[in-house]
Parts: structure tokens; sequence; C-alpha cells
């Protein structure tokens, strides 16, 4: 489990750079770039979405069922799919299974106002790009439709080696878009639990997971990240291995958790003396979010637990 907050896009071994998702200099609606296919059972909504992403230069298609939608990719090229899950006759998720037999596989967003785990867990199986909770606010889906249309490279598939809601256990490339994905559906699997809960758990997630990718695996999307989540009656558990060789909190001197009794911004000049941004707080506060974290004896392999009030 690589060391917290250095910078933020560490170089890889030998001292090239990391490898990273490109972006597109490519507008919308130019050429091939652009093309959406909306498909929703709700003609309003399928109007409603259309309109918006017509409105930002975006061309346009919808569909009103998972088998309509089948035939227009058939038919024509897209470059991303914004998927609801339930519709009549072949519903969202059936589809998505099915993307293989089209001549090309476009990404895919799954809508949903349905938020139980099972679902979203099927729609990563199923290799959808992301996953948002219905209705979606117009900046928001504008700015996911940028980002995934403008994305070069295609999102790297993540391996779901267990998915009952109370022990999900996946291998998750270290790249940035893969961080985006998993934190969207594990953020799901607590739902129910209280928000101020959900905030830390989620706020530590993302720092170890941060640490794990870039400084375990080097943000190289051939190197994978292998997360488990574990739910039980009183308990949140959270393990998280990197395929780094870890790291010792005695030379981890750029990390507040590193500094002497008396000076608590000691970090902060190292870091300015190597160069490195703001920060080195990561750890430090993920202790105080959760209530156990413990490293195994290489330190790249992290578990955090937060116990729950029942």
């Amino acid at each position: 489990m690589g060391a917290s907050s250095s910078g933020r896009h560490p170089p890889r071994r030998g001292g090239r750079p990391a490898r990273r998702s490109g972006r597109s200099t490519r507008g919308p609606g130019k050429g091939a770039a652009g093309r959406i296919l909306v498909v929703d059972d709700d003609r309003s909504t399928r109007e409603l979405i259309r309109l918006q992403l017509e409105s930002a230069g975006y061309s346009v298609e919808t569909a009103p069922d998972g088998a309509r939608a089948l035939s227009r990719l058939g038919q024509m090229r897209f470059d991303l799919v914004l998927l609801d899950v339930w519709m009549p006759g072949m519903d969202g998720l059936e589809m998505l299974a099915r993307l293989g037999e089209a001549p090309s596989r476009p990404r895919v967003v799954v809508m949903t106002a349905d938020d139980a785990p099972e679902t979203s867990l099927r729609a990563l199986r199923e290799r959808a790009c992301r996953y948002v909770t219905k209705p979606v606010e117009p900046k928001e889906l504008l700015a996911l439709v940028g980002q995934l249309i403008e994305a070069e490279c295609e999102p790297r598939p993540i391996e779901v080696i267990s998915a009952r809601p109370s022990w999900v256990e996946l291998l998750v490339p270290c790249d940035l878009q893969s961080a985006d994905r998993i934190q969207d559906v594990l953020a799901r699997m607590d739902a129910d639990l209280p928000e101020e809960v959900r905030k830390d758990v989620g706020h530590a997630f993302h720092e170890l997971l941060m640490n794990a990718m870039e400084w375990g695996g080097r943000l190289d999307p051939d190197q994978s990240v292998r997360i488990a989540y574990l739910r039980a009656d009183r308990m949140l558990l959270y393990r998280i291995a990197d395929p780094g060789r870890g790291f010792s909190f005695e030379g981890l001197t750029h990390s507040a958790l590193s500094n002497p009794r008396g000076q608590p911004l000691e970090h902060a000049r190292i870091r300015q003396e190597r160069g490195l941004r703001p920060g080195g707080f990561g750890l430090l506060l993920t202790r105080t979010l959760v209530d156990e974290l413990l490293y195994n004896e290489a330190q790249n392999e992290v578990v955090f637990v937060k116990y729950l009030d029942r």
C-alpha cells in the first residue's frame, strides 16, 4: 500500500512517467465523435435528455427499449449509450449483457432510480462504464458525458470476483477512470447507513484506494488493485491490496504521520523542499475517520473497519 499524499501522479520505476488515460481534443458532434444513443421507456425522459445533449452539440438518437436499441446499434456506430435499467421487454441489464453481439461496443452509462446493490454490481460485471442515479442533474450529466466522450482510452474491465452484497471482491485496474467507476458502485452499498458514516467511509476508501493505485500500482492500468468489501450486521470492512512492494512509515517524512512531537508542520517543510504539492494529511485524517486501520508487514495491504451502531 503506497504512502499517502506525495504528488498526484508519481513516476514509474526507472523514471518513466505513469501511464494515464488520455483525453482527446475532439469536440462534441465533430464527425463520429459525440454520437449518443438514449435508451429509456419513458418518452418525456428520452426527449428531455435528447434536448440537453443536442444543445451541447452532440448527435443523439433514442430508443424506447433494449431490443430496439440493439437494432439501432447494429445499423450505426455510437460513442456512448445512456441506458435505463427497468424497461418492458428487454431491460437495460439484459441489453448490456448482449452488447457483445453489436458490431462495435460503445461505452455505456447505466441510469436508474434503483439503489439495490445487486443492480449496480451486475451492471459493473457487464462492463458498464458508469452507474448514475435518476433523476440526473443536467450539469452533472453533461459533465459525465463529456468526460466519457473525450476519453481516448477504452475503460479497462473490472473483474468481479464476488458480487454478494455482504461480500464484494474486485480486481480493479490502476487508472483514474476505474477509480471513479468503483467508487460510484461501492458508495451504493452503504445507502442505508447514516450520511455521516457514509461520508467517513467514502473519504477513507478514496484516500486508501488512490494511495494503492498511485504508489503501489504507479497508475499503470496493466496493474490491478484487489478490493474486498465485507458487510456484517455491526461492522463494515474494506481490504485493499496493491501490486507494489510496500513502504515503511519510518521513511515517510513527507507525511504528517512522521512529524516529530511538537512540530506539526515539519512534513510541510520537507514537501516544499522536494517540490511536492501541499498535503500530507491523508493517512492521518483516515485514522480519525475509521475505527481500525491495519497494515500487513510489507504495508502493501490495508484493512479498515467501521463499527456500526444498531
